[in-house]
């Protein structure tokens, strides 16, 4: 086996994904085999030592997870007797030198390739004069089978070795059986044509995967390529692993932002399409955040850097997306298990084709149902499912992170085709989050000002956006040595000792656990109420803005067909009430706690009786117990979140919950084309073994029931690439 080492095996390349957790991971090179990509992952993860595994055959990388890291040379080994095995000609590249030794093996790649095409050249001009010209028999039979062995030579190979390996039943072995069958009953031209079809099905096959990986890697394409970092003596260019926090990177016009950083000089518009899918250029100017894979239109702009490369929201979204193929989805596991029995069920089913009819029926020659059966072998292996299906998952992944959607895995997709229900929080989802006091209104002796100044001295410990809304609007100092007893009182408010007086802030519910009498309020927002010393005092009024798409995503919500849009929020009933009558809601629940929304959630699922699946949308950082218990928790305003990329299994970048009926689009589209996949392979597969079984058919149908079918799935599955 051809293994390409770079020193020792601690030098193979580590990654970090998601946490702690380190993985090893190994690129595959010449790995064109998708139906031994599922058999080299199945027999990889059923090693003792590996905690988890997985083979991306889009990207080509085994990334595996051991149990303990001093046996990884033992567990490296196992690996590469495992791929000698299935796939001796792919070669095991890790390690950080093996850009040279893959480009010089690319060279030689090439090379081989040109001497390969001129004698497979010479094999098809024999065929064809032996199909042309009337030579005699024994001359035609000649060039019949050397153009077959020049054609062919590779197949056999393989297939011999593969034998020898204990590896039977795959495409090799099928067609080598074929042909030669063909040879056996003297069908020379069809002998031959099994091989060189299949030879040239492949050959369109890898182009069209080779294409379908560039497409996606386009995609993908927002790694920046280097920084710009000022020093002493001028501006160096650096790799954005190597910048640190605090470095001050220059960007000029048309350069990739490189790093997540804060903008200290200049002003410009930057393009976030790549990250966010919005075409519309953003204007920033000194104090703004910008994130790396942005690209500055036109000034040029100073930003100091806020994360290293690594933790930056780009390097997180890569992850994110080169990693979504581990999370497979349901058809893509059923499909796996399905190519494990379908090949060998249906070589028996051609073995007894052979021999059972001459054998029971009389008047049958072996000769006529042992042409029959070879077509059975021909249209068997199940390669056409095996590659077409995990690619249009990727591919609608891909399609979904153009459009500023980030989809964690294959499953979240296909759940997101399902997503019958959709649940939203309301503040920092359908609501802008940024909070301002609306009004102030007094009672009694007090005044507006002493009800600003004691909410403000309760509220001073709390970071919660209402909070500050009230510091902001008092706009003085806190002296905190005035504070004492301090205790905040969960979903309900504040009570504190300010200067001498019992201050209480909070909801109505604060008020009467309490036994104060305050006044009933039907105002738009949030309403705040303050007692001093047990004398009500008067109340607060917060408004939070409705995002200006807020109604348009419930509107598509129920165009494509979600059955109920609901809102769970912990803010008040009349707050509450009015978002939801503004954008149209079907049903709203207030003055909840996280507890409460879970309780709520669990709820609405009785109702559902698990016949469909439910989507809970959050701003991903408070609603971590709620977007876990949903089928699909979608967490808002991604940019520049870690929270919310942890939190999630579908982060919206763009802050927009117009962003969720595009992604179930996409589910949707997505879905559409796999099934597409699997009854345009299996029908077809399934009416040239009927045909062929009846005599109708022949081998050349059947070579196209093969590959042709391969490609059409494939070309079929790039489709959800575009959106």
């Amino acid at each position: 086996m051809n293994v390409t080492v770079d020193g020792k095996l601690s030098d193979s390349r580590i990654i970090d994904v998601k946490g702690n957790d380190k993985k090893r991971e190994f690129i595959l090179e010449n790995l064109c085999c998708a139906n031994c990509a599922s058999k080299i992952e199945s027999r990889v993860k059923n090693i003792p030592e590996i905690k988890t595994a997985y083979l991306d055959f889009l990207s080509k990388k085994l990334i595996v997870q051991l149990e303990d890291e001093q046996k990884l040379d033992y567990v490296v080994k196992k690996i590469e007797n495992i791929i000698n095995t299935i796939e001796p000609e792919v070669k095991v590249l890790y390690g950080t030198k093996n850009l040279k030794s893959e480009e010089k093996g690319n060279c030689d790649e090439t090379k081989n390739n040109r001497m390969e095409n001129i004698i497979q050249g010479i094999g098809v001009v024999l065929y064809i004069s032996a199909i042309i010209f009337n030579f005699q028999f024994k001359i035609e039979m000649t060039l019949y089978l050397i153009s077959y062995i020049i054609i062919g030579r590779e197949i056999l190979l393989k297939a011999f070795r593969n034998i020898i390996r204990g590896q039977v039943f795959d495409e090799n072995f099928l067609m080598c059986i074929a042909s030669i069958g063909a040879l056996s009953i003297k069908q020379f031209p069809e002998a031959v044509a099994v091989m060189l079809f299949y030879r040239i099905g492949e050959y369109f096959q890898d182009r069209a995967v080779d294409n379908s990986r560039k497409s996606i890697s386009n995609l993908m394409n927002i790694k920046p390529d280097f920084a710009s970092v000022k020093v002493e003596d001028g501006v160096k260019k650096m790799a954005p692993e190597e910048v640190n926090i605090g470095d001050i990177i220059l960007i000029k016009p048309g350069e990739k932002i490189p790093l997540d950083g804060k903008v200290i000089n200049g002003d410009s518009m930057i393009d976030t399409s790549a990250l966010t899918g919005e075409s519309l250029p953003k204007k920033v100017s000194i104090g703004d955040e910008v994130l790396g894979g942005f690209i500055n239109k036109n000034g040029v702009l100073s930003v100091k850097v806020t994360k290293e490369f690594g933790q930056s929201t780009v390097a997180r979204i890569l992850d994110l997306v080169q990693n979504a193929s581990s999370k497979k989805a349901p058809t893509e596991n059923f499909i796996t298990k399905f190519a494990r029995y379908y090949t060998p069920a249906v070589v028996i089913l051609s073995f007894m084709l052979a021999v059972l009819p001459p054998v029971l029926m009389s008047g049958e020659t072996f000769s006529d149902w042992f042409y029959r059966a070879l077509i059975f072998l021909v249209v068997s292996c199940p390669c056409a499912l095996v590659i077409s299906i995990p690619l249009g998952f990727f591919g609608g992944i891909g399609s979904a992170s153009k459009n500023g959607i980030l989809v964690k895995g294959g499953n979240y997709l296909e759940a997101l085709n399902d997503v019958n229900t959709v649940v939203f929080d309301k503040t920092g989802t359908l609501t802008k989050g940024v909070f301002e006091v609306a009004k102030v209104k007094n009672c009694g002796d007090f005044k507006e000002e002493d009800i600003l100044k004691y909410a403000s001295y309760a509220e001073s410990y709390s970071n919660h956006p209402i909070s500050t809304s009230i510091l902001r609007a008092y706009n003085k100092g806190i002296e905190r040595n005035l504070i004492k007893d301090y205790n905040e009182i969960p979903g309900k408010g504040i009570q504190a000792n300010v200067n001498g007086v019992q201050v209480l802030v909070g909801n109505g519910n604060l008020m009467l656990d309490n036994k104060i009498a305050g006044e009933k309020v039907q105002e738009i927002g949030t309403v705040v109420h303050v007692a001093v010393d047990r004398n009500y005092a008067g109340y607060i009024v917060i408004s939070d803005e409705i995002k200006e798409d807020s109604r348009e995503a419930v509107e598509s919500l129920k165009k494509v067909g979600i059955g109920k849009v609901i809102m769970l929020t912990g803010d008040s009933y009349s707050a509450g009430k009015k978002v939801a009558e503004n954008i149209g809601l079907d049903e709203v629940y207030t003055e909840l706690l996280p507890d409460g929304k879970v309780k709520k959630l669990e709820e609405i699922y009785g109702r559902n009786n698990g016949r469909h699946k439910l989507a809970f949308v959050g701003d991903g950082i408070n609603d971590a117990p709620v977007l876990a218990r949903a089928d699909v928790g979608v967490a808002m305003g991604g940019i520049g979140s870690d929270a919310a990329i942890e939190a999630a299994d579908v982060v919206i970048m763009t802050d927009e919950p117009s962003k969720i009926p595009v992604a179930i689009k996409i589910a949707r589209k997505t879905k559409k084309i796999v099934v597409q996949n699997i009854v345009i392979a299996l029908g077809v597969k399934f009416v040239i073994l009927v045909l062929g079984a009846l005599g109708i058919a022949n081998i050349w149908e059947a070579v196209f029931g093969d590959v042709g079918v391969a490609l059409i799935a494939v070309f079929n599955s790039m489709r959800t690439m575009r959106f």
